[in-house]
């Protein structure tokens, strides 16, 4: 039963995801409609989405936690129900305040319940082909720009934009409590095997001891500079695309095809993870990332930003996932819920400074070539502390042999 059913899981993880992501990242699509019906301004509703990142981050740990405690089951379910709640609700917010509460902190909470303990969840149910499987997760929360935005895109051309979110609501109801309900512990966590996991890595160790670890902390520093450095470029592309004189249909076609080629790199990185090692194609993945966003400063031309994207794309999605990997070689199987939580918070505050600090360049210098060039450092800041970590030393004889 487990082992096909190890499958279900990676399945009901990147719906989850798909879902969840893709209601938070609707947002953008709502900007205009709802900024003209309501008057609030456009910083005031973009302002919902950085809170919704420094919610998730907030939020990640914590959720991990409690799947590490009770089971995901419980946690991606209440995740889910405060999500489709959140969404109702802030389709009715009265105020610009109301709404940046209910959509920012509380989607941004609620999503983070899907992330990490999904992510833990699939580590523990793969011996072999665990890069792959948690690739595929980590896929299906890709998906959410090129299935959902499209989706709320064409629901406020038909809809104003408050049915339109409820109608979203209804959706994410429909899609993610029956998934939920098909989460389960990962057979090694069942019963009492969960305590006397022997072949475990650090089997001994505490939560204290690994949060406090070079190792955890090495792998949250990489995390929180990989995803800074691809968030400035990932929200300020189109923007730059459009000062360069492209259409602003056509510069909005960059994020599909960066999302496209982020499809493959996910599958490809967690392929090559498989068989290269997790941190060495880590370390690869970052040095060629900040090459890669840097190449945005100089293209101008659709084409050129076209070919940046499939390489940027591939490359950002596709080193995503091996975190995951990483923390499940070098830490307990019971705690990966909180250690994964941990470095996904790191990843949510990186993710936050971006759309700030490309912004403030941009008004500063009328230009976003110092954005690209900060990235730039930021990504072999990425891959210079990623290559300090060492995993833990091998405690008894049999692991050494293995």
């Amino acid at each position: 039963m487990s082992h096909s059913y190890r499958w279900v899981i990676v399945a009901a993880g990147g719906l989850l995801g798909c879902v969840a992501i893709g209601a938070m990242f609707s947002l953008p699509v709502f900007l205009r409609p709802m900024s003209q019906d309501t008057g609030w301004s456009v910083t005031g509703i973009s302002t919902a989405m950085t809170f919704g990142f420094v919610a998730m981050a907030a939020a990640s740990m914590a959720w991990g936690n409690l799947s590490d405690r009770f089971g995901p089951r419980p946690v991606v379910l209440t995740g889910s129900v405060v999500l489709v709640a959140s969404l109702a609700l802030a389709s009715r917010a009265g105020s610009l305040v109301e709404f940046q509460l209910l959509f920012g902190v509380l989607v941004g909470a609620s999503t983070a319940a899907v992330f990490a303990p999904m992510m833990a969840c699939v580590t523990g149910w793969f011996d072999t082909q665990r890069g792959l499987a948690v690739s595929l997760v980590s896929a299906g929360m890709g998906l959410a720009p090129m299935t959902m935005a499209p989706l709320a895109a064409w629901l406020v051309t038909v809809h104003d934009w408050r049915t339109a979110m409820l109608i979203i609501a209804g959706i994410a109801a429909v899609l993610m409590i029956p998934a939920a309900l098909l989460v389960r512990r990962p057979p090694a966590l069942e019963g009492a095997q969960a305590e006397t996991g022997t072949d475990e890595p650090q089997a001994g160790m505490t939560v204290r001891q690994a949060v406090r670890s070079p190792q955890f902390i090495i792998l949250m520093l990489a995390n929180f500079f990989c995803c800074a450095t691809h968030s400035g470029p990932i929200f300020h592309t189109v923007s730059y695309a459009v000062t360069c004189g492209i259409p602003m249909i056509a510069a909005v076609s960059i994020y599909s095809v960066e999302g496209i080629a982020g499809m493959f790199g996910r599958i490809g990185f967690g392929l090559a993870g498989d068989r290269f090692g997790a941190q060495r194609v880590l370390v690869i993945g970052l040095l060629a990332q900040a090459f890669g966003v840097l190449a945005y400063a100089f293209v101008s031309q659709l084409g050129g930003f076209y070919a940046v994207a499939v390489v940027v794309g591939f490359i950002y999605a596709g080193t995503m996932p091996l975190y995951a990997v990483i923390i499940r070689e070098n830490f307990p199987l019971r705690m990966m819920g909180t250690i994964i939580g941990g470095t996904a918070m790191a990843g949510s505050l990186g993710m936050s400074t971006g759309p700030l600090l490309g912004g403030l360049i941009y008004d500063h210098f009328a230009s976003y070539a110092l954005m690209y060039i900060g990235s730039w450092g930021m990504g072999l800041a990425a891959m210079l502390i990623l290559m300090m970590f060492r995993p833990f030393p091998a405690r008894t004889p049999a692991m050494a042999a293995a």
